[in-house]
């Protein structure tokens, strides 16, 4: 066996250099010759590479990365700044104000394409001085203005492509729309969502002012007037998507005189079979894109024959094949001697390695990226509203379309597919249940090996989405297998050390689901899964509620595995917990950190972290407070921590000093009506403190019998078992006695000793029994 790469350490002058060994070298070695002081090394001073490959390097590296390398040396702060390695910027992930794009100016004077998220970094976006842009795209914009979306078109008069959405601009106007054409008139695409109202003048100004347009992407708007779209004489691509209020007949006779439209877009809207007969009719329309209109599916079955005979035009719906249609989008003149595709997983990437000819190149490749766009967004929001009978869709054509466009060379066409593969598996949010053929659907078809490569793309919203997805899908334990033999787990963890907050957030998550199966727990510390999660709560410890819920969440599962459970407590993970236990408010936090917690101690007898959790400062008190909380969720966690870590001597008089037993007692009171989990915990909390004399005297003085006699009498096994155990243990003490005789419990405990299923609650019932009647 030879090996390919040493690095070895030797001496100059005191200072020690890293040496490469040379592979060509290495080949003629064994690995037993690895001693020999024959070794050919070279010697890389990194200085000294050539500018073409330092740049290279720079392009393959994030923008935080990008400018940590800068700050390396004085020379590579200068190639770090070339204008090439910023043409692009991404700024979703970060935060971003007047004072950092003021700090960023420099390096930004050459930018042409910038990404950003949220109506604040909007209006900070004049403070870059980008005076060359030329394409800007921003999410979650639900606040922005007409005036801070004017002044960006007023700042940036080169630009040609303006995209806003899918969220909707509720508070842009028609007003926004004039200004936009008034300044950019070399604008060629524009796409904007949920505008209420898109009225003629401001389209008649469009039309007028910018020439070039050959795009236009009004989605879920409230109204639009399609008499003066059809002035539009420019444009090619046109998408009205999820839009109301649409004159279709009108429409149709309008959108008609567009001499040069290629592509419509009517997807998830009112239209009328009728006026998609006669949109059919326009010569120049290769592709009309129809998916999930209901009231078009319900007039087709009725008059089938009417799309029978289209010639050179495709029509995308539920109810034709949309992989074969797209595969007989182009002309078989136009290709040499290709067969149809006959792979649908590679449809879209077949098309492109096809030897294409002749003088419509261009225009089929304009249809493709159009396509898709459009065939992402679509599926991104049918699969949000989740309507009901799309089932087979999504198993026969839906998950194939998502994971080709998994492979497009457009980056926001790829984040889309990767949302909607993280969006239509999960059927409700509240109980994250995914559905099993969906999830497996996509595994079958090859999806897992493509999300896990796009997982480690150097391009961080594609890293975010393509985690997220990774992450959703592995609730499903199937799914989970195959991302965990896929090495998703040495991915996931290396991801979660990012320092981009949204691709560390998801990361934390896919391994919270994947640390769900025990064959999973040790490959996720063997990965140092365990420091990640634990260094992410100290990383993002206040504000980002998403990341420490799922850190929580996935050391919880971690720690119910013995030796995981050591690692943890090894790597500070106490501290962190109990950290989050005191100082975070937030409901899902608290109720994981609490999870994790009574994990750590549920492994009294064989590792020493239920004493080290009773020991961390603030542990006891934390928990006790949670036991109050207004979540049952929560209060039912600390319960079971407290339950737990009461099997230690020093623990249980502890818990008792910072009122323990008083929070138990309340906390038993409060719960004939709660879930069997809740009941069962406050039981047994009061169980584990009540062998102790003195908590068994307290529980009683504070009212702790009744309660307790209460869940004797539930149904549930598990329940009256703690509760007889519990009752047991005040038996002891006479006063404790005297009062479950009082109290009824002499009947409660009986009824025990003969019907309950549970031979441990019989036993415990009677030794009650016997212990209150002894003397």
């Amino acid at each position: 066996m030879n090996r390919r790469t040493r690095r070895k350490v030797s001496q100059f002058n005191g200072k020690e250099k890293v040496v490469v060994v040379s592979p060509v070298c290495l080949d003629q070695y064994e690995v037993n010759d690895c001693n020999s002081s024959t070794i050919y090394v070279t010697e890389v001073d990194w200085t000294k590479l050539p500018d073409d490959t330092v740049l290279h390097i720079f392009h393959c590296l994030n923008y935080r990365d990008r400018a940590s390398l800068s700050a390396s040396c004085r020379y590579w702060r200068v190639l770090g700044s070339s204008p090439c390695l910023w043409t692009s910027i991404d700024l979703r992930a970060h935060h971003f104000d007047s004072a950092v794009a003021s700090s960023l100016a420099a390096r930004c004077s050459s930018i042409q394409r910038l990404q950003f998220r949220g109506h604040d970094p909007a209006s900070a976006l004049i403070n870059l001085k980008a005076r060359h842009l030329k394409e800007i795209s921003g999410d979650f914009c639900r606040h922005l203005t007409d005036s801070t979306l004017s002044i960006m078109a007023a700042r940036h008069e080169l630009l040609e492509i303006l995209q806003i959405g899918p969220e909707p601009c509720e508070k842009i106007t028609s007003d926004a729309i004039r200004g936009l054409a008034i300044c950019c008139p070399r604008l060629k695409r524009i796409r904007l969502s949920g505008i209420a109202e898109i009225h003629a003048d401001a389209i008649k100004i469009l039309a007028s002012h910018c020439s070039y347009l050959e795009e236009i992407a009004f989605l879920d708007c409230g109204s639009i007037d399609a008499t003066e779209l059809g002035n539009v004489t420019s444009l090619r691509l046109l998408s009205v998507a999820g839009t109301r209020n649409i004159d279709w007949l009108l429409a149709s006779v309008s959108w008609s005189k567009l001499p040069n439209l290629l592509g419509l877009d009517a997807s998830r809207t009112d239209v009328s079979l009728e006026a998609v007969s006669r949109f059919l009719a326009i010569q120049s329309l290769k592709v009309l894109c129809v998916l999930n209109c209901p009231s078009l599916e319900m007039e087709y079955h009725n008059q089938q024959l009417i799309f029978s005979k289209m010639k050179d035009k495709v029509l995308l719906s539920l109810f034709t094949d949309v992989v074969k249609g797209i595969d007989l989008l182009f002309p078989v003149g136009n290709i040499t001697a290709t067969p149809l595709v006959k792979d649908k997983k590679n449809i879209f990437n077949q098309w492109r390695t096809r030897k294409k000819t002749g003088a419509n190149e261009k225009i089929d490749d304009i249809i493709m990226n159009w396509l898709e766009w459009i065939l992402s967004q679509c599926l991104l929001r049918i699969a949000e509203s989740n309507p009901s009978a799309m089932e087979d869709f999504w198993l026969q054509q839906g998950v194939i379309l998502l994971l080709n466009m998994l492979n497009s060379s457009q980056e926001d066409v790829q984040e889309r597919a990767a949302t909607g593969l993280a969006t239509f598996v999960v059927v409700e949010d509240e109980n994250v249940s995914v559905n099993p053929a969906r999830a497996e659907a996509v595994m079958n078809d090859g999806g897992i090996p493509l999300l896990l490569k796009l997982a480690k793309s150097c391009k961080e919203g594609i890293q975010t989405e393509s985690t997220k997805a990774i992450a959703n899908l592995s609730v499903n334990s199937q799914v989970a297998k195959a991302v965990a033999n896929g090495g998703g787990i040495n991915i996931l963890a290396d991801l979660t050390r990012s320092m981009n907050k949204l691709i560390a957030e998801e990361a934390a998550g896919g391994l919270w689901n994947l640390s769900v199966g025990e064959e999973n727990k040790n490959a996720i510390a063997e990965a140092g899964g365990v420091k990640a999660l634990v260094d992410l709560i100290f990383k993002w410890p206040y504000g980002i509620d998403g990341i420490l819920e799922r850190a929580a969440g996935a050391l919880a599962n971690l720690a119910a595995d013995d030796k995981c459970s050591m690692e943890v407590a090894m790597v500070g993970g106490v501290n962190a917990l109990v950290t989050l236990a005191r100082s975070c408010k937030v409901e899902g936090v608290q109720e994981q950190t609490a999870r994790a917690l009574a994990n750590l101690a549920a492994h009294g007898d064989s590792n020493s972290n239920n004493a080290t959790v009773g020991q961390e400062p603030g542990a006891l008190e934390a928990l006790v407070q949670l036991t109050c909380s207004h979540s049952e969720g929560v209060r039912q966690e600390a319960a079971g921590a407290l339950w737990n870590l009461s099997f230690d001597d020093r623990n249980r008089e502890a818990i008792a000093a910072v009122g323990g037993v008083e929070a138990l007692v309340s906390l038993a009171k409060s719960c004939p009506n709660a879930s069997q989990g809740l009941q069962e915990r406050a039981a047994g909390a009061l169980w584990g403190l009540s062998v102790s004399e003195a908590n068994s005297i307290a529980i009683g003085q504070e009212g702790g019998v009744a309660p307790l006699i209460a869940l004797a009498r539930s149904d549930i096994e598990d329940v009256h078992e703690t509760a007889a155990g519990a009752l047991w243990n005040l038996a002891f003490n006479a006063g404790n006695s005297l009062r479950i005789v009082e109290e009824g419990g002499v009947a409660a405990l009986s009824h025990l000793c003969a019907s309950s299923a549970s031979r441990l609650a019989r036993f415990m019932a009677a030794l009650a029994l016997a212990y209150m009647f002894d003397g």
